[in-house]
């Protein structure tokens, strides 16, 4: 299993969570802030977030871990695509 730590809230924009055993990870995520982007080669006004995952190595593969990292950051940016 796993637990979200969410320290945005109180403005905290970045930090790594420590696992609560038994569970296996844990995602961070911080505060979002507004920050310049480049969109199709335009920089544009954006909203950043920093998302830390922790794992403990024995019951998770860090590529699998990494792997939905990716996918978790492609969903975070790209939202419609869930709903398609």
């Amino acid at each position: 299993s796993t637990s979200i730590s969410n320290l945005g809230m109180f403005g905290t924009e970045e930090f790594a969570a420590i696992i609560n055993p038994p569970q296996a990870s844990i995602l961070a995520v911080g505060a979002t802030r507004a920050e310049a982007i480049v969109v199709d080669g335009a920089v544009v006004p954006g909203t950043v977030v920093t998302v830390t995952l922790s794992v403990d190595h024995r019951p998770v593969d860090g590529v699998d871990a990494a792997l939905w990292m990716r996918a978790f950051i492609t969903v975070l940016e790209r939202p419609a695509q869930i709903l398609a």
